[in-house]
Parts: C-alpha cells; sequence; structure tokens
C-alpha cells in the first residue's frame, strides 16, 4: 500500500519507520540537530508549498529519506491506519 505525503508524493507503507509533528518535536534539540544533519547529507524531501505540519521518515533500502509534509501527523496517522485495515480485508 502507498501512504500519499502531499504534492503528488507517495510513499510505500512499509517503508514508514515514523510520522513525526514538526512543531512539537522541532522544539527539541535532538530533533532539530536531526533534521539539519539529514538535510546537509541530502536527506530531506519537502513535498509542502505551505507551512509544514509534518516529517516522515522512511527508510528506502539502505536509504533514509525525510518528508516535509503540509499535510497533519493525525491525518497521516489516520490514512496509514485506513490502508491497514484494507490489507487485513
Amino acid at each position: 500500500m502507498y501512504l500519499h505525503l502531499g504534492q503528488n508524493t507517495v510513499v510505500r507503507t512499509a517503508s514508514v519507520v515514523g510520522i513525526f509533528d514538526i512543531e512539537n518535536t522541532s522544539t527539541s534539540r535532538l530533533t532539530r540537530s536531526y533534521l539539519s544533519q539529514a538535510e546537509k547529507s541530502g536527506q530531506v524531501v519537502n513535498v509542502s508549498t505551505e507551512l509544514p505540519k509534518s516529517f516522515v521518515v522512511c527508510r528506502e533500502g539502505k536509504r533514509t529519506v525525510v518528508y516535509i509534509s503540509q499535510i497533519s501527523p493525525a491525518t497521516l496517522k489516520k490514512r496509514m491506519g485506513y490502508l491497514s485495515e484494507l490489507s487485513n480485508l
């Protein structure tokens, strides 16, 4: 199954490591450091044209990709749950 992150970007649900609220988690020094390092190493893909609300960490093969999305983490988590239910049918 695939998860739509915004701006015509989809990822395989199996590759999703975590979905995070960018506002709440960016108050942490460790999270800011992680995102900064990911951006410097070319791992960040911004799929947001508006104010970003979440970031999604995906493991694609041996590569980690961090997607910045305008979709709220709650909505992305609901989509993941819905997709999981569909796969169980």
